[in-house]
């Protein structure tokens, strides 16, 4: 079953009425406001093939998850959605809808720990290539493309831990000139603060555990296509078409880590409130960065909005806000250590973009996986995910931690 954002009356409204109302029309037999989760595994036929609505079995399409799918993919701007049982099903059926054996990948060189396990230890035994690279140097990234070889050039944006930010529509024009797909993770952004569609992406990515399902009870993810979107030049997808929609649907059903419907609900739910959450989780993000860019014991802060940070300018000029997430280093794995175990309010633990603040050592936790490589991040930085509680009570739990 495929979703299409286009066939909607939906289109051309804001972002929240989408979020709301794309693929969600009120239940036709009973007049219910909110999609009911249809917990079932099969679909009775009005004779062979006689399917109602398209629905046989709900691995291939059940119409919890379709409606899911069709508000990410209104938000997006995006053609096509799809939904996986984890951010990290989502990206392994989109790589192995678009690599093949010998084929090359162009990387973060500070990409989530788990994107880079999947790349470098999955993929790689299986022959695909990859080279890491600070995207924020277009030059750079030009530099890494293998023109024949790069099929995926893959954006994270701002990147996770360290806040990188990517010019979307530059790295855009170098993929395109070498016929290769650009991928971005939108997960730290969100569709609210950021459109990678629109400045020239071919596919996003989302793990929806994160901000768009935003309340730390469900894990999932996600991948809009754009409309029009191609397979890397010179491949050909398992239905006979060059359509990376068409590629990543026949991968869906075919791999089967589909997303279950109650987790499909939940995540809906979650994205009805994306936007009101996220205005203030940037408001605290941001008076947390500010009082910590003043305190004695912070070395170094990490936040795109900040005029500080050293990518603002191309964060400003893409992003119509700048996030909830905070990184900041204090000078010794010791102190970082400490500063992680005395907060009371942020509690202490992986995964980030709830309504509740996190505090993490991405060295020991979320990033354990990429130590001694090229990722490899800093041993004194702690990652904040800040949530929406009051932020006179964030700023006070984070003075006492440093004291």
């Amino acid at each position: 079953m495929t979703t299409d954002a286009t066939s909607h009356d939906w289109a051309g409204t804001g972002f929240s009425t989408r979020a709301i109302h794309a693929g969600q029309d009120p239940d036709a037999a009973t007049g219910a406001v909110v999609p009911p989760i249809h917990q079932v595994s099969t679909f009775k036929q009005d004779g062979v093939g006689g399917l109602r609505g398209g629905y046989e079995y709900s691995r291939s399409a059940n119409p919890t998850r379709t409606a899911l799918e069709e508000a990410l993919a209104a938000v997006e701007g995006g053609s096509r959605a799809y939904t996986f049982a984890s951010g990290l099903a989502a990206e392994d059926t989109l790589l192995r809808a678009v690599l093949r054996p010998g084929d090359h990948m162009v990387v973060p060189d500070d990409a989530y720990g788990g994107t880079y396990r999947l790349i470098a230890r999955v993929l790689g035994p299986w022959g695909v290539e990859h080279t890491p690279v600070d995207l924020s140097d277009l030059d750079a990234v030009a530099a890494a493309v293998e023109h024949g070889r790069t099929k995926v050039v893959w954006v994270e944006t701002p990147t996770n831990p360290l806040l990188g930010v990517a010019d979307v529509a530059g790295v855009a024009a170098i993929a395109r000139a070498a016929g290769a797909v650009l991928v971005v993770d939108n997960t730290f952004a969100t569709p609210y603060l950021q459109q990678p569609l629109a400045l020239g992406a071919d596919v996003v990515v989302h793990s929806t555990t994160k901000y768009v399902g935003g309340h730390s009870d469900v894990v999932g993810g996600a991948l809009v296509v754009g409309d029009g979107a191609q397979l890397p030049v010179g491949l050909e997808g398992p239905t006979g078409t060059t359509s990376l929609a068409d590629a990543v649907a026949f991968h869906q059903n075919a791999s089967g880590a589909v997303a279950g419907p109650f987790d499909a609900w939940l995540t809906l739910r979650g994205l009805k409130t994306l936007a009101v959450r996220m205005d203030r989780h940037c408001q605290n993000a941001a008076a947390v960065a500010d009082y910590l860019a003043g305190h004695s014991a912070v070395t170094q802060v990490l936040y795109p909005g900040r005029a500080d940070h050293p990518h603002h300018e191309v964060a400003a000029r893409q992003m119509s806000g700048f996030g909830g997430m905070v990184a900041f280093r204090v000078g010794s794995r010791e102190k970082a250590l400490e500063v992680c175990e005395r907060t009371r309010v942020f509690t202490l633990a992986e995964s980030l973009g709830g309504v509740e603040s996190l505090i993490e050592h991405p060295g020991m936790m979320t990033h354990a996986s990429v130590a001694g490589s090229a990722l490899e991040v800093p041993d004194d930085l702690v990652r904040l995910s800040v949530g929406i509680e009051d932020v006179a009570d964030l700023v006070a739990d984070l003075g006492q931690a440093l004291a």
